[in-house]
This record gives C-alpha cells, sequence and structure tokens, in this order.
C-alpha cells in the first residue's frame, strides 16, 4: 500500500491560496480578529465603549476604549466586521472539498485560538500529529496512515527564546484555552502552579501538551513569564525547533496561519525519540516511525537533500544522538526495509569523503 497520493492540481492550488490568505489576513490583523466584542454604556448622558471578553475563570471581563468619538466609533466599526475570518473559511471548505485533509474541529479551535492571542507569534510551534497532518496539505499529498490523534501539541523554545521576544509582548496562554470554554483543565504540580498538559475530565484521551527543548539543570516545567503558560523539558526537541515553516491549519470552520517544524526535521526526529518511548507507549512509538516512513517515501521522491542535510546535523550532535538515530533507523527498516536499502538513504550511512567532514561511519 502507497504511503501517500497525490492531491489533484487544483487541490494543491486550493491550499496554495487559503495559505496566501492566511498570510494576507496575519499581516492585517485588526480588532476585528480579536476574540470579544464591543459594549456601550451610557453615564451621565454622555456613551463610553469598552471591549469585553472572558476571562480566565468565564466571566465577562470589559477594558475602558474611550468615550464615544469619531476615533472609537471607527474602531467599534471594524471589531462589527467579521475581519478575514469568513473568507477563510471559505477557502478551507473549498481546499476540503477537493481533497485537502482537515483537521478535526474541536483541534482546531484550540489552535486557532492561540493563533488569535498571539502564540505563534511569540515563537509557538505546532507539531505532533497535526503538524505531520499539515506536512500531507502543503506537500501536495494525503497520507495513507499516522494521522489519527487525541492530542494537540505546542512546543517552544522556551529559555533559549526569552532574550528575543520583547518586554513588553506579553500573553496569556492559559486564559486563552479557558476562554474557550471546552473544559480543559491543566494538570497540577504537586506546589499547585498550572503543568503543562491540560486534558477535558469528561473526554481524558483529549490532551494539549506544551513541550520545550531539556537544558542542562534538569527535566523541571518552566513556566514562562511572557507566555503565561508553564513548558515540560524533552530531550532532543531543540533540534525540532530549528528551520520553523510557516504553513496553514484549517477545518470548515476556518484556517490560521502556524508555525511548523521542518518536514525532514520532524522525520527524523521520529526516528530518534522513537526507542525513546516506555514500553507502555508501544503504540505512539510505532506511529511515530510510520510517520517517518510516509514523510522519508515523499522526500526521497522529492527532496532527498533535505533529508541529508538533516541526518547529517544529528550525527554532528554527538554519539548519544547518533546511537539513537541508528536504533530508528533499524526500527524503519522493520516498517518501510524499502527506505533503508534505497541510495539515497544508504549515502547517508556511508563514510563522507571530504576533508572537513571527516570519518562518520554509522
Amino acid at each position: 500500500m502507497p504511503r501517500w497520493m497525490s492531491l489533484s492540481s487544483s487541490a494543491q492550488t486550493a491550499y496554495a491560496q487559503l495559505l496566501d490568505a492566511a498570510h494576507g489576513a496575519d499581516l492585517a490583523r485588526s480588532v476585528s480578529d480579536l476574540p470579544g466584542s464591543f459594549a456601550r454604556k451610557q453615564v451621565k448622558g454622555k456613551y463610553y465603549w469598552y471591549f469585553q471578553l472572558l476571562d480566565v475563570s468565564g466571566h465577562k471581563r470589559q477594558i475602558y476604549v474611550g468615550p464615544e468619538n469619531e476615533r472609537v466609533l471607527a474602531l467599534v466599526q471594524a471589531g462589527a466586521n467579521a475581519g478575514a475570518k469568513p473568507a477563510l473559511a471559505a477557502l478551507a471548505r473549498s481546499a476540503i472539498a477537493l481533497g485537502n485533509t482537515p483537521m478535526l474541529p474541536r483541534h482546531f479551535k484550540v489552535i486557532q485560538r492561540l493563533a488569535d492571542h498571539g502564540f505563534f507569534r511569540a515563537g509557538g510551534v505546532l507539531i505532533g500529529t497535526h503538524a505531520f497532518l499539515a506536512f500531507g496539505n502543503m506537500l501536495g499529498v494525503r497520507w495513507s496512515d499516522g494521522q489519527r490523534t487525541q492530542d494537540v501539541d505546542f512546543a517552544h523554545a522556551g529559555k533559549a527564546l526569552t532574550i528575543a521576544l520583547p518586554a513588553e509582548f506579553v500573553i496569556d496562554v492559559h486564559a486563552a484555552l479557558e476562554s474557550l470554554q471546552m473544559g480543559l483543565l491543566p494538570i497540577a504540580h504537586a506546589d499547585g502552579a498550572a503543568g503543562a498538559t491540560y486534558l477535558d475530565p469528561k473526554d481524558p484521551e483529549f490532551q494539549i501538551d506544551f513541550l520545550t527543548p531539556l537544558h542542562r539543570g534538569g527535566g523541571q516545567p518552566y513556566r514562562h513569564p511572557q507566555l503565561g503558560i508553564t513548558l515540560q523539558p524533552r530531550k532532543f526537541m531543540e533540534y525540532l525547533l530549528q528551520d520553523v515553516q510557516q504553513g496553514v491549519a484549517f477545518a470548515g470552520i476556518g484556517a490560521t496561519l502556524v508555525n511548523l517544524p521542518h518536514p525532514a526535521r520532524y522525520a527524523l526526529h521520529k526516528l530518534v525519540v522513537a526507542g525513546e518511548r516506555p514500553v507502555a507507549r508501544i503504540a505512539k512509538s510505532n506511529k511515530d516511525i510510520r510517520q517517518a516512513a510516509a514523510l522519508l517515501s515523499w522526500l526521497k521522491e522529492n527532496a532527498d537533500r533535505q533529508v541529508r542535510e538533516a541526518w547529517h546535523d544529528i550525527r554532528a550532535r554527538g554519539p548519544g544522538w547518533s546511537a539513537r538515530l541508528r536504533s530508528g533507523r533499524a526500527a524503519l527498516a522493520r516498517v518501510a526495509p524499502e527506505l533503508v536499502v534505497e541510495h539515497w538513504l544508504k549515502w547517508t550511512a556511508a563514510k563522507r569523503t571530504t576533508a572537513h567532514e571527516g570519518s562518520d561511519e554509522a
């Protein structure tokens, strides 16, 4: 059974149009794109305007905008317009009808709300199976396997990016999730602080995780002061967060621009981490390998140089990385033996002949 099937040219064109529109909407964000509404109050014969939204407790909160005047009325009118979202939703439905793969609406709502609150502008990255789904549309294919998930996974460089964020750039990811009113609750740590994982008590399989690279000093969760969220450190995550791409996540209800890992790095990262999972999560490990096989089979035909570069990056990181990569390649051989014997993958295990690279055998 083929691991992927090419989408029609019309489906690929529809995705390209949706991506362009999402880029344009992101650049032209206005008050009409904010998750809230305006309210008018009369005080002593004069009118004043407030912007209202749901706070972290689910109660309505009002922010003072100003007295009614030409400037404020123009802002209110802009808020009354639906912005770019209806047009994006229409393009998303067209892309789906032509064969592109959508996300589950419930999962997309989480992704879109975080996008509305600036998570991706602050360096957040969509990872996990939803990134794999997004790769399919990006590359113009439909995957045959490895698409089912109840998890929504995000990553952020964490401490490595705090210097890059302006001091005034502050968002509240926790508040963004609470405002969805989907029953998502953070798993608390022993000290009572909100954790890096959110669950729906009525549907425990629906899980949201926020991850960050593991730095020296231990794997304690890191509370990011400017994101309003706790990040769980994970080994090898730094490799996945290099060469980040932009893509579009969508469902029939809308579309939004997101950050994604590089497809080749995603595939090889799956090989590296597959052997790290405990036996209790063997199904997850098998899905990792199937996703890697699907991506590598496409990259073999269309972008083998990108795999070579990503492979050598791992090999240059030390013996621990190389050992895990060999283990992952052995697991890949059991699932997709045709990939391991192909010349493009054999090349990655061969001795380098250039003087500056030296010897590096698998």
